[in-house]
């Protein structure tokens, strides 16, 4: 009987019996039977057959190689890309942009590794200036008409801001934070009438960065001339046995600034303060008691993006210079101004014991004389009201 599928005429000679050839002797058919060439597994293959259509072009090959952009539907060729294609290049434009737009904002908006550490101590020089002849006397009006100070500035008005341009890690806005936080300082140590009389220290505190403050109450309570703990390095401080004469202090210098490191901006200031000033009890020594005070403020301070937002800064260095007073007292716990018509009474600084116990006084054999036209010249005297 014949089996379906079989030749008429059975088997020709030499030619294998069919699919007996791959079955075992029960089922040789399912080693094969989980082999399924569906629709999915063609779709998937890397070669396909072009189309008859397709073939009918001038040098057409048999089968073409499939794109992994390309879709799985046979279509015929053109000269516009498929939507898998379309899809391929969408998705290199969006990777190629986005890796452009991290470049830009790189370079618009680098990243500045965060300011580490603690700020460095104040470093501190406090240099007394002995006059060369007696201190002129008189009313501070008088006084100052008469001296170099005629054409400064009063108060905070003296302490103005340069031009602002942007630094490397520093836009417009926190240049000028910084130098307002400088000015801020300026006026609080240098101009503040509780602060001169050695009254009050919190207006200048509160603008130093905390790891500072140690140091500061330090110099405060025990002022020292070590380099360190001077208070009059922080800020301009009398002694108790002399008074403001004028509240108008004048004031000249300037102000200038600097990226000194990645996320740290310097601010340096250079102003010279010009106080009338009197002794605060007992009979005056000249007419109206007055004489002038100079005092030379070099600072150094440095702000970090923390301290922008804080509104606070880190004092580095502080280099000062003042006069008329005697040399031979010590200028770190407050300025002792020789009062009106007095003179130096020391030619030098006081003598340093290099056997004495204690910590030992810095400033040792720093001592400068004040030049006579940083002197009033003498002035009218005008007689009081």
């Amino acid at each position: 009987m014949a089996v379906p599928g079989d030749p008429p005429n059975g088997t020709p000679e030499g030619i294998g019996g069919g699919d007996d050839e791959f079955r075992s002797d029960e089922y040789r058919s399912d080693e094969y039977r989980s082999v399924v060439f569906d629709e999915d597994f063609v779709r998937a293959a890397r070669l396909q057959e072009y189309s008859a259509q397709e073939r009918m072009g001038e040098h057409a090959r048999a089968v073409r190689s499939r794109s992994i952009w390309s879709s799985g539907a046979s279509k015929p060729r053109t000269g516009t890309p498929g939507r898998g294609a379309r899809q391929g290049m969408l998705l290199v434009l969006l990777i190629a942009t986005a890796f452009a737009a991290a470049v830009y904002m790189g370079l618009r908006n680098p990243y500045v590794p965060p300011a580490g550490g603690r700020p460095d101590p104040l470093s501190s020089t406090v240099v007394p200036l002995a006059p060369v002849a007696a201190v002129p006397g008189g009313r501070p009006a008088d006084l100052y008409a008469a001296s170099p100070a005629a054409e400064y500035r009063i108060g905070a008005a003296g302490i103005t801001l340069p031009a602002v341009r942007r630094t490397h890690h520093f836009t417009d806005g926190q240049v000028v934070t910084a130098l307002s936080i400088a000015k801020d300082y300026l006026v609080q140590s240098s101009l503040d009438p509780d602060v001169l009389a050695g009254a009050a220290s919190r207006p200048v505190r509160v603008l130093l960065d905390p790891d500072q403050l140690t140091q500061f109450d330090r110099s405060m309570a025990s002022p020292s001339g070590d380099g360190k703990h001077a208070a009059t390095g922080w800020l301009v401080r009398f002694h108790p046995q002399t008074a403001v004469a004028d509240p108008r202090v004048r004031v000249n210098g300037a102000l200038a600034y600097a990226e000194v490191a990645p996320g740290v901006l310097e601010v340096t200031s250079d102003h010279t303060f010009v106080y009338a000033v009197r002794p605060a009890a007992g009979a005056p020594a000249a007419v109206d008691g007055a004489s002038l005070f100079t005092v030379r403020r070099e600072l150094r301070l440095r702000f970090d993006r923390e301290d922008l937002g804080a509104r606070r800064a880190e004092l580095v260095s502080a280099y000062v210079m003042a006069g008329p007073q005697d040399c031979a007292a010590d200028p770190a716990a407050g300025f002792r101004p020789l009062p009106a018509g007095a003179g130096p009474t020391t030619v030098g600084p006081a003598a340093s014991d290099p056997y004495a116990s204690g910590q030992p006084r810095r400033a040792a054999g720093l001592c400068g004389v004040l030049a006579p036209p940083a002197t009033p010249s003498a002035a009218p005297v005008t007689p009081a009201p």
